[in-house]
Formats: structure tokens, C-alpha cells, sequence
């Protein structure tokens, strides 16, 4: 077993936390199952990727790094008894997520939900961006899930089997600031999700999106001590969420509560879609409070 738990871990939950963590949901619920999940080496992914196994589904995980990817498989392993399939695969190559696609058929028969949860951007004045960096943060938060979905949605048309999509994106109704680019494709994925709901609906292949809040995750560790100092207090309820909100989520979608859903947002905000703005790269003093916020 690998010891992730005896390191100190400062944001997100431990292997041990995510395999002992009670959940709403019965035993066996999700049984025979099978799921597709991007960026599942850390994070929301991660947590989904533990819940969807502890409830008896066929789970694939796929992300950039292969010890992470390894981790999760063996921790699963180790301390509940389930095995996973996992590959290092770029979702932003079309031809390497087929094959990947290809894998999980071969190994399951079939993939019953695929989760969209691979993503990422760097926080700066939308007028500093350069090209390359604008197009790489389409490519990976735009492109990459429609290719994944478009894959999909065609295996599925042709063996006239039911689909469900569920893309994770981000709150973007009152902006981004310092993430335009991210909120840019976020909001593509929102309305292009709007849209595939209907056009598919006649292959009965649903498609839903969640849009996570501010989250506890480890990707918390790269922001400077500041701007930690605020993100709880960025919506009305001034606390950060739980990737196990957001795991949970993700079975509602796909169990049989969600089979009448399709075309929405669930937003998992703490309320910040009414009140509260993270400014991750330093507040402008355009903005500060008198109180120096």
C-alpha cells in the first residue's frame, strides 16, 4: 500500500479519507456500470473515481501522470478491493483518447457514462495573454472534451446504446477575472453541452455539465499564501467546497435519479453565482476595499 496518508497533505482528502468517507448512496448502486474519467490522478477526478469503485462500478481513469494514475489504481486496490483499468493518455490527442476509448470497450464490453474532468489554466490579465498560451487553454478545456464527446457519441449511435456525458466546466455567469480564457471555454462547453442534449436526445445519450465552486483539491498548493487567505470567503457561505460534493454529483447524473436530466448545470457553488469573486492572481487596487479586502 503506498503511504500517501503518513505525508502531510494540506488541501484535499487522503486516500484513507476517500475510501472511508460515508456516502448518501447505497452498496452496489452503480454495479456493472462503466465509467470514463479524464484527470482522475488528482482532485475532483480522483474522489469520482474512488466513489463510482466503492459503489461497485467498472471505472477507467486516464491522465497525464503515470504515477498518479497508479497511485489511485493501487490505493483502490488496497483498501477496498476494487480494481480499475487506467492509461496515461493526452486528452488533448484525439487519436490517443480512441485508443483509450478502444481499451475500456475491449476490457468492459461497453462504457456506460464518460466525465469530462481534465482541465487546466494559468491565472493572468486577459491583456497580457499570449496566443499560445490563449490556444492552449482552449485546446485542453474546449476542444478536448468535444472530441472525447463526438467519440462517444458516435460508438454509442452505432450500437444503438444509451450514453451519458458529463462534462465538469466552471461558474462562469459573472466572468472570470484573470481566467478569461478559461471562462471563454468553459462557457463553449456549457452552451455546446445545451446543444448536443438535444441533438442526441433521439440516441438517448444525455448530456449534463457540473460547475464546481471554489474546491479543496491539491491543486490548491500552487496559489500564494494571500490568495488562500481569501477563497474561502468568496461566496455566501465563506468556505471552500469538498471534492466529495462534487464525486457525489457526478452519481446522481448518472445513476437512475438523473435518467430525466439532461441539457443542465449543476452548480456546486457555495452561492457565488449570486455574490463573491476570487481574484487568484492579487486583487487590483481598482477593486480593494477601504478595508484593504
Amino acid at each position: 500500500m503506498t503511504s500517501e496518508n503518513e505525508k502531510p497533505q494540506k488541501f484535499g482528502l487522503t486516500f484513507k479519507e476517500l475510501s472511508e468517507r460515508p456516502t448518501v448512496y447505497r452498496d452496489n448502486l452503480m454495479k456493472g456500470h462503466s465509467v470514463m474519467i479524464t484527470g482522475a490522478g488528482s482532485g475532483m477526478g480522483k474522489a469520482m473515481a474512488f466513489l463510482y469503485a466503492r459503489l461497485g462500478a467498472n471505472v477507467s481513469i486516464c491522465g497525464r501522470t503515470e504515477e498518479k494514475l497508479k497511485n489511485v489504481a493501487t490505493e483502490l486496490k488496497d483498501r477496498c478491493g476494487k480494481e480499475i483499468f487506467w492509461k496515461v493518455s493526452n486528452v488533448r490527442n484525439p487519436e490517443e483518447m480512441e485508443s483509450f476509448l478502444d481499451e475500456i470497450t475491449d476490457n468492459f464490453g461497453k462504457i456506460d457514462t464518460v466525465i469530462n474532468n481534465a482541465g487546466g489554466q494559468f491565472v493572468q490579465d486577459a491583456i497580457d495573454f499570449s496566443r499560445k498560451g490563449w490556444l492552449a487553454v482552449i485546446d485542453l478545456n474546449l476542444n478536448a472534451p468535444w472530441w472525447i464527446m463526438q467519440e462517444s457519441a458516435k460508438r454509442w449511435k452505432e450500437k444503438k446504446q444509451e450514453g451519458n456525458i458529463i462534462n465538469l466546466v466552471a461558474n462562469v455567469e459573472r466572468g472570470m477575472p484573470q481566467s478569461a480564457h478559461c471562462c471563454a471555454a468553459r462557457a463553449g462547453v456549457i452552451y455546446l453541452s445545451k446543444t448536443l442534449a438535444t441533438e442526441w436526445a433521439p440516441h438517448k445519450i444525455r448530456v449534463n455539465c457540473i460547475a464546481p465552486g471554489t474546491i479543496e483539491t491539491e491543486g490548491l498548493e500552487v496559489y500564494p499564501e494571500k490568495v488562500l487567505e481569501r477563497l474561502h470567503k468568496a461566496n455566501p457561505m465563506k468556505k471552500l467546497g469538498n471534492v466529495w460534493d462534487i464525486a457525489e454529483s457526478a452519481i446522481y447524473l448518472s445513476s437512475d435519479t438523473g435518467s430525466f436530466i439532461t441539457g443542465e448545470v449543476l452548480t456546486i457553488d457555495g452561492g457565488m453565482a449570486q455574490w463573491g469573486v476570487v481574484w487568484t492572481a492579487g486583487t487590483p487596487d481598482y477593486f480593494k476595499m477601504d478595508s484593504g479586502d
